[in-house]
């Protein structure tokens, strides 16, 4: 499924609240819609131009923070708070608050949902790994890698070093590519929290591509089989008889 992350320069993307893929309506500070189709203009204490005529304007903009400001125009004296913004998804109608291009609330994160077949401790780790992953890359990424440690003692090894766990998985014929993803973000994860060659500090796209990976990890390891053993329960009685007829005579 398609994950779009909140952003400020976008008019659709996975609500933060209720996680539809759908329309987001942005509001000004004072709760006035934008046009359809317009996004926020971030203003930074950088740009230039006659609306910063004003030092005292423009040394506000410069902290990134919400700021009323009075505009007196001919007789009309107006006042704005610039750098907040609100966005309301068309699906549940609940409300999100940004500053500047940081969304704030919900704190939710920005990394897609995690896949509804974790266990709710390591959902739970996931979630706080994607609320601080606009924080600290850093954190985040050594949060998946604690996941993925939980994740193998789910598959039944002993958690005590994810290194022989995962090799364990190896031995009982875990799929490369599911080894793969999970041996990239156990060597991202001890590089977040000891020096290495990676640096995710200044590097994002790879904290971010460490939810994906736990993300399909979970669907190969979790999903595929609860589904698979969901369907074949579902056979008629006399079809499982005669399969499992079929295979002690196999096995024979």
């Amino acid at each position: 499924m398609k994950h779009i992350p909140p952003s400020i320069s976008a008019t659709a993307f996975n609500c933060p609240h209720c996680g539809v893929l759908t329309t987001q309506h942005w509001h000004y500070g004072h709760v006035e819609k934008y046009e359809k189709g317009v996004t926020p203009v971030i203003i930074s204490g950088d740009d230039h131009g006659a609306a910063f005529r004003f030092d005292s304007f423009a040394q506000a903009l410069k902290t990134e923070q919400p700021f009323i400001w009075n505009d007196d125009v001919g007789f009309d004296s107006t006042s704005r708070l610039y750098n907040l913004n609100f966005t309301q998804c068309y699906q549940c109608e609940k409300v999100a608050v940004w500053i500047f291009d940081r969304l704030i609330y919900p704190a939710t994160g920005e990394a897609p949902p995690p896949n509804p077949d974790l266990p709710d401790d390591i959902k739970a780790d996931y979630r706080e790994a994607s609320s601080i992953l606009h924080l600290s890359p850093r954190a985040a990424s050594a949060l998946v890698r604690l996941c993925i440690q939980k994740l193998c003692i789910h598959l039944g090894q002993s958690g005590k070093n994810i290194n022989s766990d995962i090799g364990a998985l190896v031995a009982n014929g875990l799929n490369s590519r599911v080894q793969k993803a999970m041996d990239a973000v156990r060597v991202i994860g001890n590089n977040a929290v000891h020096p290495g060659q990676i640096d995710v500090t200044d590097d994002r796209g790879i904290a971010e591509s460490l939810f994906g990976l736990l993300n399909v990890v979970a669907e190969k390891m979790i999903s595929e089989p609860k589904h698979i053993d969901e369907v074949y329960d579902s056979l008629p009685p006399g079809a499982l008889k005669q399969i499992a007829e079929r295979d002690k005579k196999e096995g024979a």
